[in-house]
């Protein structure tokens, strides 16, 4: 899908308090811009914001990290948090990035992050770009050289080919998993405390069922 481009996204992305630039000088040290030793879950490729924002709400004692790579996208999800924080809510344990998830491994050390979450990741439908997929080994790689030994890794998609592919890549990249469901929404145990994404709220409407895995390294 193409985005539009919103001028000047760039430039309010750059100056804005929410985001953590320069986020390779953070690595091993994301505590010390928290202020605290509390867990640190990420979310690639955030979109809008609104899993990752609503997440923060609700869990305070975790922190979070919204990584999205297109600036006209990141802006939104920084004006939606804007409008909960005038409403006079604290997102204080959220911070977003801007960079591609083949660079983690520069922003992260090792077992700093407890949990991944991957919602709705574009599916990449050509074969040749299966390396392009976030759960193909190639990424699922580059997330084992900081998600903690004991973390896990949340995938949740409407696509059901991106969903097969997952299968069968995660493990192929020496990852187990540990649930699995092709209807989330009417999966009474994986989807106790679902938070939907836009994409979510939208593809459920029209009757698609939502696919979702977890998995853990080893």
């Amino acid at each position: 899908m193409r985005l539009r481009h919103i001028t000047g996204s760039e430039d309010f992305v750059a100056s804005h308090s929410a985001v953590t630039h320069d986020p390779e000088k953070q690595k091993g040290h994301w505590t010390e811009l928290f202020g605290n030793t509390n867990p640190i879950h990420v979310e690639i490729g955030m979109g809008k914001g609104q899993f990752i924002e609503q997440l923060a709400l609700e869990h305070p004692e975790i922190n979070y990290i919204g990584i999205e790579r297109y600036d006209t996208v990141l802006l939104k999800a920084i004006k939606k948090r804007e409008a909960l924080e005038e409403a006079g809510h604290n997102l204080s344990n959220l911070t977003f990035i801007s960079i591609d998830a083949r660079l983690l491994s520069d922003v992260f050390a090792p077992e700093e992050v407890q949990r991944i979450y991957l919602n709705f990741s574009d599916p990449w439908p050509k074969e040749k770009h299966g390396n392009r997929r976030l759960t193909s080994p190639v990424f699922m790689n580059i997330y084992k050289t900081f998600l903690h030994k004991d973390g896990e890794l949340q995938f949740k998609t409407d696509n059901e080919m991106l969903f097969d592919f997952s299968l069968e890549a995660i493990p192929s990249a020496g990852w187990t998993l540990t649930a699995v469901t092709r209807d989330l929404h009417h999966d009474e145990n994986m989807n106790a405390g679902n938070i939907m994404t836009e994409y979510e709220e939208k593809f459920s409407a029209k009757g698609n069922p939502i696919f979702k895995l977890i998995a853990k390294m080893g």
